[in-house]
Parts: C-alpha cells; sequence; structure tokens
C-alpha cells in the first residue's frame, strides 16, 4: 500500500481522502471518481434508475462509506415518483461515522444529502429512514448473515473488496445464497471481472455477462437470475 495517512478503525487514507482497508489492504472507491464508477457499475448495470418502483428492494455486500446508497437515493429522488424503496446491506467491517463523513468528502454531490444518514448511524442506528427510503445495515460475516436472511432483493450490489484480497465474500457458496435470495429477474452488477467470480455467479443460476468498466478498467460483470427449469 502506497503512503498515506495513518487513521482509526484499521484504516489509511491516501492522498488524505480515500479511506483504505489496513486488513484487506485495498481503498473503498475509486481513486477516479467514486461516485460516477458507482453509477456506471452498479445502477446501470442493474438497470437503474428506470427499474426503480414502490417497494422495490437493493441488496449490497459491502456498505463501506454509504456511497451507494446515496448515489441509489439520489437516483430515486430523481425518478419523483412516490413509494419507498428498501435497501439491504451487509457488512462485517462497519466505519464510523467520522470516518464515512470524511471519505464522503470527496464527493460533493454526495456530501451535500449524507447529513441524514451519518446522524442515524453515529447515533447507532442501523435501519436509516431516508425520504422515500429505507435502509438496513446487518453488520456481521455475510456468510452467516445472507443465507438466513428474510429478504429477497430486486438487484444487488456486489461491492466487497478485490476478490484477490477478499475471496470470502465471493465464493460459490455466498454466490449462491444471492441467487437464492433474488427475485424471478433480479440482476446483479459488480465492478469485478474476476473468472472465478463470473463461474460462481453462473453455477449460481444467474446469465452472466461482461461488460465494459468504469474510466481504466477494462471491464465489470453484471447479469440476471435465469429461468429456472422445470
Amino acid at each position: 500500500m502506497g503512503g498515506g495517512e495513518q487513521g482509526e478503525g484499521g484504516l489509511d487514507w491516501r492522498e488524505g481522502i480515500v479511506p483504505v482497508s489496513r486488513r484487506f489492504d485495498d481503498p473503498y472507491f475509486s481513486l477516479a471518481d467514486g461516485l460516477a464508477e458507482t453509477r456506471h457499475v452498479f445502477l446501470d448495470g442493474n438497470g437503474l434508475p428506470g427499474r426503480l418502483r414502490d417497494g422495490f428492494h437493493v441488496a449490497e455486500l459491502g456498505f463501506g462509506t454509504g456511497l451507494n446508497l446515496l448515489a441509489l437515493w439520489m437516483a430515486w429522488q430523481g425518478v419523483g415518483a412516490p413509494g419507498v424503496v428498501r435497501f439491504t446491506s451487509f457488512e462485517a467491517y462497519p466505519l464510523t461515522a467520522e470516518e464515512m463523513a470524511r471519505a464522503l468528502a470527496a464527493f460533493p454531490e454526495a456530501a451535500a444529502v449524507a447529513g441524514p444518514l451519518l446522524e442515524q448511524w453515529a447515533a447507532g442506528a442501523r435501519v436509516i429512514d431516508l425520504p422515500g427510503l429505507r435502509a438496513e445495515v446487518i453488520l456481521g460475516d455475510a456468510r452467516e448473515r445472507l443465507p438466513v436472511w428474510g429478504g429477497v432483493a430486486d438487484a444487488w450490489f456486489l461491492d466487497g473488496f478485490s476478490p484477490a484480497k477478499n475471496p470470502e465474500l465471493w465464493s460459490e457458496d455466498l454466490m449462491a445464497a444471492v441467487a437464492a435470495h433474488s427475485a424471478p429477474g433480479g440482476t446483479f452488477a459488480t465492478y469485478t471481472a474476476a473468472g472465478h467470480v463470473r463461474r460462481a455467479l453462473a453455477a449460481a443460476g444467474f446469465a452472466v455477462e461482461r461488460r465494459p468498466g468504469h474510466g481504466r478498467k477494462r471491464h465489470m460483470t453484471a447479469g440476471h437470475l435465469a429461468e429456472r427449469q422445470a
């Protein structure tokens, strides 16, 4: 890992603004506009905001700084439709509200709307209510928490640390659990194009597609739950 300021909670700060996990030696977002990458990979990759509607449920592996949640919320607000979108995220190593705020400061558009999220998070809430969106962050190991989760998602943001550095969050068993907790026709998107991840998602029942990545990243992966054979 390159040089950077030492922080609390197992973080280094690259260039003073990008949080890097010491545990996984991986940044929480791209050094090149992470908000644009979130929109390209996770929103566009799942056909959002076009599919959003009242009751639509997005689930995520890796809550991190909350950037993906804020991008989804802004997209839903931009639609201007009535109703509530649901969001569930699984996070084993939560950041503090102060760390989240420092990271989000790199993205003025997201930081401008982050106040309600940060206030509730700082108060200990793990169910976050925002206008038009209700989010729940489930703390703990996703390998244990996801299989027993009672929810079903219409779209997945697969946003764990790099598969090379955090392979546990990309295992065949966990991808099978993602598929098992997906609605018919449910979709996923992820920044990684690693072959073993694509194969695990295909084995779980997804039709998997490699797509152009964001910025300098050549490829990403997206897909939808294939129809199960009778």
